[in-house]
């Protein structure tokens, strides 16, 4: 039987969409700094890829600017600006902050000065979305977007993160969102691309592939194929929780993304569980994928309240389009029949 992926929330698989705009993109031979016809030429396609991308975030009239992804977008964004954030952001985020703000047992982060605070949307490991205040001064939205609906404009943050691979676009290529007027010193000093805040010439293939991938995933968006994700989604929980009944479903309860399952067994740490899984056919993680490879529990649920033993004892099936009840039923028979296995071993 063919593997099963189910670790979207890591990376997802490249959209057709995407890899027929970067085919496209590989013929332009200018460079988008160039004043020759080639060189406009390829200027015309990146602004039209970023303009897509502006309006898939709802950011009309905002700065989009292309990094190489959404840790750049980060760095970007918060280096040097004495920000405040929870041990739920991505680490990416956190390395840049101060990481004493308060987190409740649901996963929801009490933010005190907003204009000084960077929040996520969404959390990558549990799915739990936030709520974020007016004036906040950045917002990892890699998680949430194409997922969930939202306007960058209507948010009332100043930057926002973003990346292509969490929806369906190439790794290698992100962007920050920057309201108008927001100052952001470049950390890449050069040639000024990028509105003077990102040198360097620009990935022309892969900003059209995130592009197309951004303008698919606002269709998909639009047309309710989330909505069907998170049916898929209730139903391997209910199906998990059947099969194990101690088993915990972190976040359950509040508002989370549609395709995001974090499940805590008692007694079965998450590594052997992705490994187990893995054998069997099927990818899932034990975490973030950044840091799910580093053996120790998950900073994010340890944040939640959780001890150490029960936060090492979790893993995320995070699941996406064309994923079927099939699917998902046969990952919950394996699962819980491996995790009969471990607990006769360990009785």
């Amino acid at each position: 039987m063919s593997r099963l992926y189910l670790d979207w929330n890591a990376t997802t698989p490249l959209r057709a969409e995407a890899k027929a705009a970067m085919l496209a993109a590989m013929e332009v031979v200018g460079n988008p700094s160039s004043v020759h016809a080639e060189g406009r030429a390829a200027k015309a396609m990146m602004e039209r890829a970023r303009a897509q991308v502006a309006a898939a975030l709802g950011a009309e009239g905002a700065d989009v600017v292309f990094t190489s992804g959404a840790t750049e977008a980060a760095a970007l964004a918060c280096a040097g600006r004495g920000l405040d954030c929870a041990a739920v952001e991505h680490e990416a985020v956190s390395a840049w902050c101060s990481g004493d703000l308060r987190v409740d047992s649901a996963g929801r982060v009490m933010v005190q000065d907003p204009a000084r605070t960077a929040l996520q949307l969404a959390n990558s490991e549990t799915g739990v979305m936030q709520e974020l205040p007016a004036g906040l001064a950045v917002s990892d939205l890699t998680q949430a977007f194409g997922k969930v609906a939202f306007a960058f404009n209507w948010l009332g943050c100043e930057m926002g993160l973003v990346s292509a691979h969490k929806l369906g676009g190439p790794k290698g290529i992100g962007a920050l969102v920057v309201k108008q007027g927001v100052e952001v010193p470049p950390q890449l000093r050069g040639g000024g691309q990028e509105m003077g805040r990102r040198a360097g010439t620009e990935n022309l293939i892969g900003i059209a592939g995130f592009a197309a991938a951004a303008e698919a995933a606002a269709r998909d968006l639009a047309n309710g194929v989330w909505d069907e994700v998170a049916e898929i989604r209730n139903i391997l929980e209910l199906e998990l929780s059947a099969g194990a009944n101690e088993t915990i479903s972190v976040g359950n309860g509040v508002a989370r993304l549609p395709n995001t399952l974090c499940l805590i067994a008692p007694g079965w740490k998450g590594e052997t569980q992705v490994m187990a899984m893995d054998l069997a056919g099927f990818a899932v993680s034990a975490g973030s994928a950044c840091s799910s490879g580093k053996v120790r529990a998950s900073r994010v649920l340890l944040a939640m309240g959780l001890d150490e033993a029960l936060a090492g004892q979790a893993i995320r099936v995070s699941i996406g389009p064309g994923v079927t009840k099939d699917d998902v039923g046969r990952f919950a028979k394996a699962w819980t029949a491996a995790y009969a296995r471990a607990r006769s071993r360990a009785a």
